[in-house]
């Protein structure tokens, strides 16, 4: 269990992809302005502007950073500040009993997919795919920032907003843990010493359309066909992905009718302005017969 963040708590903010450029700095202030008037307060890791490498800070200056946010007792709730590359190259420089002894929140998405499932399938501690700390302002509608309030301040367990809509692909009910996140960092923890644990699992995914054309997101799930992911899983939940054919088209492609699984739809993750909170290794429930097709079942926030 978490404890709700209160006004007077302190969020912490990380690095762990990409380089901080100095278009973002504008964004980043903004939300930092927001964070404040929301009550509470902002603590940059010491290395998160830092670009030793030219393209970003070292993994180990990186992991430095993560490791000092779960062992700071103020910081109650860390963003990784935007996406990007690389987070997969700070895993052997975390102390995950360090994590695991120190439990809190981390927040991001696209490329802290890598992060938040080796957190969670080393310490076991759940993770959030949700808004960066650069998110939270760098969208038209306030609707990430809303998500990030009502899930870590509220408490509030519901997944996504009133008007969200939800599609069925493939009929059925499921439970199961979530896992998951950007689709080609997701394929990259099929298998060796950070890989995800698919037995039993909801498994979400969402993709960038500018970097993954159609073929490139065939080639991905074939890799994960072929690795008989599909064959443990318990259900599939599709987020956004704006290509010239949809994600969830090429993925039944793919699968060929031979899994009998519930799958869903809907446009409220990814790289998108909707962006819900999604524990990484919460438990869920997939019902197609809803209107809001899937569920968090348990409550991780007091």
């Amino acid at each position: 269990m978490f404890q709700k963040l209160k006004k007077g708590d302190t969020v912490g903010v990380i690095a762990p992809s990409s380089k901080i450029d100095e278009d973002d700095l504008e964004t980043i202030n903004n939300s930092v302005l927001l964070m404040e008037s929301t009550g509470l307060k902002v603590k940059f890791g010491k290395n998160a502007f830092k670009k030793t490498l030219g393209y970003s800070a070292t993994p180990q200056e990186k992991a430095e950073d993560i490791n000092a946010m779960f062992a700071d007792k103020e910081v109650k709730l860390i963003f990784c500040v935007s996406g990007g590359f690389n987070s997969n190259s700070v895993f052997e420089y975390l102390d995950y009993e360090l994590i695991k002894n120190n439990p809190k929140p981390l927040c991001g998405f696209s490329d802290s997919t890598s992060l938040e499932n080796a957190i969670y399938a080393k310490t076991g501690v759940i993770t959030f795919n949700g808004p960066t700390f650069k998110a939270l302002t760098s969208w038209a509608t306030p609707y990430a920032y809303e998500e990030a309030i009502k899930r870590f301040m509220e408490g509030n367990m519901a997944l996504g907003q009133e008007d969200d809509e939800y599609k069925t692909i493939q009929e059925g009910t499921a439970e199961g843990i979530l896992v998951g996140g950007n689709l080609s960092l997701t394929t990259e923890m099929v298998a060796g010493n950070y890989a995800i644990d698919f037995t039993d699992k909801i498994l979400f995914m969402e993709e960038f359309c500018l970097e993954t054309p159609p073929e490139r997101v065939c080639n991905y799930l074939y890799h994960m066909k072929q690795n008989g992911v599909f064959d443990k899983i318990k259900g599939i939940w599709v987020g956004n992905y704006d290509g010239s054919v949809a994600l969830e088209k090429i993925l039944l492609d793919v699968l060929e009718d031979k899994y009998t699984f519930p799958i869903i739809k809907s446009n409220n993750f990814g790289h998108t302005e909707k962006k819900t909170v999604i524990p990484v290794g919460g438990k869920a429930k997939i019902d197609t017969s809803k209107k809001v097709k899937i569920e968090i079942t348990e409550n991780f926030m007091e």
